[in-house]
């Protein structure tokens, strides 16, 4: 499993689109060859939902939340509860690894589907916290949202299997 090759040059929507796929992929990379226990063992005590699976999950949520709801302004059913905040990370019944690896790359799809086209510029449809928010600004976050959870994936890797990330 590979990366795509970043462009080194380029105008801002296609280098902001690349390194948010690339950071995508990255996920995909960092879970390949993982075993089904492990990518739901979550090693570090103080986060005791913190698993592989439970980070792509996570991801998931992640991209439905800030590209249906924020950007397109769509209705569409959140991945927690107020009874349960934490319910993305959490293992459905009968999920593997593949299926939520699957589920996440039919996220990043939809939510590619939404942001193709619009101007960095142009406000979201949503709000956040009652805000208004730029197309921009959530294509940067999900690069740092996602690069930041890559990272906790390779502790959660290393961890789980000794498999060391770059």
């Amino acid at each position: 499993m590979s990366r795509p090759e970043l462009p080194f040059v380029g105008d801002e929507r296609t280098l902001v689109s690349a390194w948010l796929d690339w950071h995508r992929e990255t996920v995909h990379v960092k879970c390949a060859g993982l075993g089904e226990e492990e990518a739901w063992r979550a090693p570090l005590p103080a986060s005791p939902l913190t698993s592989a699976a439970g980070l792509v999950s996570h991801l998931t949520s992640v991209e439905s939340y800030w590209f249906e709801r924020v950007v397109a302004g769509l209705d569409v059913p959140l991945h927690w509860t107020d009874e349960d905040p934490d319910l993305e990370w959490r293992r459905r019944p009968g999920d593997s690894l593949g299926d939520v690896l699957a589920r996440y790359r039919a996220q990043c799809d939809v939510s590619r589907r939404i942001a193709a086209g619009l101007d960095p510029d142009a406000m979201c449809a949503g709000r956040r916290r009652g805000n208004p928010v730029s197309v921009r600004w959530v294509l940067l976050h999900m690069i740092e949202e996602t690069a930041r959870h890559n990272g906790h994936l390779d502790a959660v890797r290393e961890l789980a299997d000794g498999v060391v990330g770059e």
